[in-house]
């Protein structure tokens, strides 16, 4: 069969069974991962039956109960989905992460509905990144209807980790030893083919004061006072950041965010404890150790002069850079070409600011770059916001992308 007929016939069997993708990903949907609390086995026991309705035997690798409690997190299941297409060539991995942030408010849509409005659907993980359990799913399915003789083994990797880090999701596979693939693509973006992202290094920083009544504020040591202090020079920092320039299309600067803040026991006491949690953004040119090193010395330099003021330091998370290896030129081959044909318009090689698992996999040596159903922006889809939707369009065209990457890639 010829390269043209052959992604003729998978675009067929696409546009044919695609009413079908679309009840997938509204079934998938319809069952909440919230991360936290992260009670995700539910899901991964539902996606297991229903890919087994398509012939798909999912791997269950239940992670230790311990791990994941040591994690904050309840239950993790990952799946496994082997397909051996013939002798030799590659083992080609696709991964895509179940579990997602709570909803939060101001939805005018049911979260986990998977409702369909004007060619879109709408709900939590519609587009990070269920929609892609989807995509990697049916593109797989498609590569079978062929019959064609290929070379190589194609495996379906559903995690359950992202949100906290991807350790106990991709990570733990890994270190187990369950997954090795020669090349792996992970849950990305229909526009672009990502090659780079952003490292993220998250700390939760504790400052002690001393609790007095606010009727006589002296008897106390002020907490918040010393947080402000801190936040102040954070936030100059990140005007120091922006005079840093990334060389990797598509990433900026580095920054820091101070997401959450609590502190206090009432309106009349003096504040004697405030906890921060913070998240500063690492362009892939960055040395993680330096980042942290200076990040802690700038927060206690912010108090030093502040008597009865300690504070405490905890890193909650280090996410290294994807940086690109020499041998993700097959999968940037095939993923630009292939999307640029479908799509009708140039689909290049760029950076992200996010960070995912696919640095799992480059850390252990294993080309990995981010392709798969979604906007030409987050912005666009609302992931992690209310009204988080997904263009069905675009998983049409997603889908097609894959399957035919992964003929290319197995012939």
């Amino acid at each position: 069969m010829t390269n043209s007929a052959t992604h003729d016939a998978l675009d067929a069997w696409i546009d044919a069974h695609f009413d079908d993708e679309v009840r997938f990903l509204q079934q998938l949907v319809q069952v909440p991962t919230d991360t936290p609390p992260g009670n995700n086995a539910p899901h991964a026991e539902r996606t297991a039956e229903l890919l087994k309705g398509f012939g798909f035997d999912a791997e269950r690798h239940a992670v230790p109960a311990d791990a994941v409690r040591a994690a904050g997190l309840e239950t993790i299941t990952n799946l496994v989905v082997r397909r051996r297409f013939g002798d030799g060539g590659r083992t080609i991995g696709l991964n895509a992460h179940g579990d997602v942030v709570p909803p939060g408010e101001g939805w005018s849509h049911d979260p986990y509905g998977g409702e369909v409005v004007d060619g879109k659907l709408y709900g939590r993980a519609a587009a990070v990144s269920k929609c892609d359990f989807a995509t990697y799913a049916f593109a797989l399915r498609a590569l079978e209807s062929l019959q064609q003789r290929l070379h190589g083994t194609a495996e379906l990797y559903f995690t359950y980790d992202e949100e906290f880090g991807g350790e106990l999701g991709p990570g733990w596979l890994l270190e187990q030893g369950i997954v090795k693939p020669d090349l792996l693509i992970a849950a990305g973006f229909s526009y672009q083919v990502i090659t780079g992202h952003n490292g993220c290094l998250q700390m939760e920083v504790t400052v002690h004061g001393k609790m007095g009544h606010a009727a006589v504020p002296d008897t106390g040591v002020d907490a918040l006072q010393a947080a402000n202090r801190i936040l102040t020079a954070l936030y100059q920092q990140n005007a120091l950041y922006k005079q840093i320039s990334s060389q990797v299309k598509g990433i900026t600067h580095p920054y820091v965010n101070v997401g959450r803040i609590e502190g206090g026991t009432n309106t009349n006491v003096v504040p004697g404890k405030v906890v921060m949690k913070i998240d500063r953004r690492m362009i892939p040119e960055e040395n993680p150790v330096e980042v942290e090193a200076t990040l802690q010395r700038v927060i206690r330099a912010a108090v030093a002069d502040s008597p009865g003021i300690t504070v405490e330091i905890k890193r909650l998370l280090l996410a290294n850079a994807l940086k690109p290896l020499d041998g993700n030129k097959p999968l940037v081959d095939a993923l630009c070409g292939q999307a640029s044909e479908v799509f009708g318009e140039t689909i290049e090689a760029s950076g992200t600011p996010l960070y995912t698992d696919a640095r799992l996999f480059c850390e252990r040596g294993i080309p990995a770059v981010l392709y798969g159903c979604g906007p030409r922006t987050v912005l666009e889809s609302n992931a992690k916001r209310a009204d988080e939707h997904i263009d069905l369009e675009d998983l049409r065209r997603a889908t097609k992308v894959v399957a035919r990457s992964l003929a290319q890639l197995l012939s």
